[in-house]
C-alpha cells in the first residue's frame, strides 16, 4: 500500500472529532516520567551502514544451508529451488488472505486446488483440504475428525509410541476437556504393532508414522489389516513424510482412512521452525467431516472453467459449538510454495530427490556404522532418518561436532534421549539431498575423532 501522509489540517479534524486539543492529549493515562523515554538509540546511519550492521549481526547465526546439518525429527535442510520464493514473493500471492468472497479471487482458489490435486496424488487419498497450520495440528485435527465421524461415540484413540513427540504433545492440548482417552505411548519402548492389541469397539482412530519418528519404516500394510481385522469401522490416520512418498508406496494404496504430515520439506526451507505447513488428506466417504477447507472446480454459466469454494467447516458462524472445526484459515502461502515446489520437480523428480535422500542416507550409515564405539541400529529398514548408538552422550558429541573437530561446524543429529530415555546415548540422524559425500565423509571422520577421555 502506498503510504498517504495526513496533512496538518486532517489531523486536527480528527482531533476535533474525538474530542481533544492535541495529539499529546491521547497519553494522560501513561505517567508522564514514562511517556517519552530515553531510547538510547545510536547515530543515524546510510542503507548501506544498516545493511553492514544488519548482516554482521546475522553471521552470529548457524547457516543452515551452508553448514553441514544432519538434524532432522521433523524439519529438514532440502534444496528450495529459486521458483519457489520468486512466485510467492508476487504481490496477488504475498499479501493475500482467504477471501470472503472466495469466488472473485480465482487465482488463488486455483492455486490450492492444484495444491489439494498434488496432495492427492502424492498420498493416495481422495480428497485432501486447503491446509493445516503444522503437521502437528493436523495431527490433532485428525482426531476430531475420526471423533466426528463416529458422532462423539467413540472415545477411545490409540497413538502409536513412535509418532512425533510433539504430535502426541499436541493431541494432547488441542482435546484437552474433550474426555477422550488417549492411550498407545505409555511403553515408548514399545512398535507400532505392539499397541494395536488395544483396539476395541471404542476405539475411533489409530495413528501411525510412516517412516516413524525414528525413522524407521514399519509394515503399514500389515499394521493397517491388524486394526481392520480387530475392529472393521476403526479409522487408520497416517502421518507422513512427503518427500520419502516419491519413493515408498503412499498409505492410502495400504487403505489409510486419514493422510496428514508436516509439508516443510515440500519447498519451505527451515526458515528457523516457521512458518511450515500441515497437508492433510482422506476419502470421498469422510468429506464432510473434513476440517478446513475444500477447493472445486466447475463450469460457469458460460461453459468456462471456474473454481469455487466446495466445503467449509468454517460452521461457528452459524453453528459454533456444533461446528466439527474451529479451523479458520490455511497456511496459504505455505501451501502455494509447496505447490510451486511439487510442480517444478513434477512426479520424476520427486522420485530422484527421494532416491538421493534414501542412498546418501544408506552410505552414512555405512559409513558410519564401521567406526569404533558406534553402531547403527538396524533392525527395521529407513528412508533418510537412522539411528546411531553413540560411544558418549549425544550432547557431548554434537558440541564436539560443531565446536572443536579442526575448526569445521558440524550440526550433529537429534539427541534421541531427550524424548525416548530408553534410548539415552542414542543420536537420530538425518540426510538429505543437501549432503554431499564430502560433508557425509567429513561427518563419520569427525566422529571417529571423538575423544577416548569423553567417551563412556
Amino acid at each position: 500500500m502506498v503510504y498517504l501522509p495526513h496533512t496538518d489540517e486532517e489531523r486536527q479534524q480528527m482531533l476535533q472529532a474525538i474530542g481533544v486539543k492535541q495529539i499529546a492529549d491521547l497519553f494522560q493515562d501513561v505517567p508522564e516520567k514514562a511517556r517519552y523515554p530515553e531510547l538510547g538509540l545510536a547515530h543515524p546511519l546510510s542503507e548501506m551502514e544498516i545493511m553492514q550492521e544488519l548482516q554482521f549481526l546475522a553471521d552470529a547465526n548457524l547457516n543452515a544451508y551452508t553448514t553441514p546439518t544432519f538434524l532432522g525429527a521433523g524439519a529438514y535442510r532440502h534444496w528450495v529451488p529459486s521458483v519457489v520464493d520468486d512466485v510467492i514473493s508476487r504481490g496477488e500471492f504475498y499479501t493475500a488472505y482467504t477471501p470472503y468472497q472466495p469466488e472473485v479471487s480465482q487465482g488463488t482458489l486455483q492455486a490450492i486446488f492444484e495444491y489439494q490435486s498434488m496432495i492427492c496424488d502424492l498420498t493416495g487419498m481422495e480428497v485432501a483440504n486447503a491446509s493445516h497450520y503444522d503437521g502437528a495440528t493436523a495431527a490433532a485435527e485428525a482426531v476430531i475428525h475420526a471423533y466426528n465421524v463416529f458422532r462423539k461415540k467413540r472415545h477411545k484413540f490409540i497413538i502409536s509410541p513412535t509418532l512425533n513427540p510433539q504430535y502426541r504433545e499436541v493431541i494432547r492440548t488441542y482435546t484437552q476437556g474433550m474426555n477422550l482417552e488417549i492411550v498407545g505411548d505409555e511403553d515408548l519402548t514399545a512398535s507400532a504393532a505392539d499397541v494395536i492389541d488395544q483396539v476395541d469397539g471404542d476405539t475411533a482412530c489409530v495413528i501411525l508414522q510412516y517412516p516413524n519418528f525414528l525413522g524407521q519404516l514399519e509394515d503399514l500394510g500389515d499394521l493397517i489389516a491388524r486394526v481392520r481385522a480387530k475392529d472393521k469401522k476403526t479409522l487408520v490416520a497416517v502421518a507422513v513424510n512427503p518427500i520419502s512418498l516419491g519413493l515408498l508406496k503412499p498409505p492410502g494404496d495400504y487403505g489409510a482412512d486419514i493422510v496428514f504430515g508436516e509439508g516443510q520439506p515440500l519447498g519451505l526451507g527451515l526458515n528457523f521452525g516457521g512458518p511450515y505447513l500441515g497437508f492433510y488428506a482422506t476419502t470421498k466417504k469422510y468429506m464432510r467431516q473434513i476440517a478446513g477447507r475444500v477447493v472445486g472446480q466447475t463450469n460457469d454459466v458460460d461453459g468456462e472453467i471456474g473454481y469455487v469454494l466446495t466445503l467449509t467447516t468454517r460452521e461457528q458462524h452459524i453453528r459454533r459449538e456444533k461446528a466439527t472445526s474451529n479451523i479458520c484459515s490455511n497456511q496459504g502461502l505455505m501451501a502455494l510454495a509447496a505447490t510451486v515446489y511439487m510442480s517444478a520437480l513434477g512426479k520424476q523428480g520427486l522420485h530422484k530427490v527421494a532416491a538421493l535422500n534414501y542412498h546418501k542416507a544408506h552410505y552414512a550409515a555405512d559409513l558410519i556404522d564401521q567406526l569404533d564405539g558406534y553402531t547403527v541400529l538396524r533392525e527395521r529398514p529407513f528412508f533418510n532418518e537412522f539411528i546411531v548408538r553413540c560411544p558418549g552422550t549425544v550432547a557431548e558429541i554434537n558440541h564436539f561436532l560443531l565446536n572443536t573437530f579442526e575448526e569445521h561446524e558440524i550440526i550433529g543429529g537429534y539427541d534421541l534421549g531427550q524424548t525416548y530415555p530408553h534410548l539415552e546415548n542414542h543420536m537420530l540422524i538425518a540426510v538429505t539431498e543437501m549432503n554431499s559425500r564430502h560433508e557425509i565423509e567429513t561427518l563419520a571422520e569427525a566422529l571417529a575423532e571423538f575423544p577416548e577421555e569423553d567417551r563412556l
